[in-house]
């Protein structure tokens, strides 16, 4: 122990820091929102515009498959935008990270990017099956920061965090063999 330093103050300076939440606040959360309300943005538009008139081309199947698509693109991207804004609000001193996380938890995350194709999936007009692979990575991207915003370990492959963590049973053990 060094001298004239207490237990709870040697703790203090060798606590854990989260590095999620400054993660989520750096510019990276900045470049996600811009990349997030532009991908609504011009979904909005192609499925007002463009996506309309393609879609009355379609076959039946591919017609109900649109629909459907269609509808969990945007459900999914207006939940992505409540906690893109969540975020931002925080990011901007307007709104505390409690009140986020409580708000976030009345957001759930449906339509879920799982199992895509089936039939009549391949029979979509290509942009909307390019937005719909944009969409599923904008909710994977948002899913790690909210990982990140809450305080979890970003996960890292097996072989990694069991060196990682000889190392630091190492160093422990010779740490503490020296203070003893």
């Amino acid at each position: 122990m060094v001298l004239g330093t207490s237990v709870d103050e040697k703790q203090k300076q060798f606590s854990a820091v989260a590095i999620g939440p400054r993660i989520v606040a750096s510019g990276g959360f900045d470049v996600l929102y811009r990349e997030g309300m532009a991908l609504i943005e011009d979904v909005a538009a192609y499925l007002d515009g463009e996506g309309r008139a393609e879609s009355r081309d379609l076959a039946r199947e591919a017609s109900f498959v649109y629909a459907t698509e269609s509808m969990r693109l945007t459900t999914r991207l207006m939940q992505l935008a409540s906690w893109l804004l969540l975020q931002r609000a925080v990011n901007e001193g307007e709104l505390t990270a409690e009140n986020a996380r409580s708000e976030k938890e009345k957001v759930k995350f449906s339509a879920t990017p799982s199992g895509r194709g089936g039939p009549g999936f391949a029979a979509l007009p290509r942009t909307l099956r390019d937005y719909i692979t944009k969409g599923d990575r904008l909710f994977e991207r948002v899913l790690r920061f909210d990982r990140l915003e809450r305080g979890a370990v970003p996960d890292y492959p097996e072989v990694t965090v069991n060196g990682i963590a000889d190392q630091l049973s190492r160093l422990k053990a010779a740490f503490g063999r020296l203070s003893e």
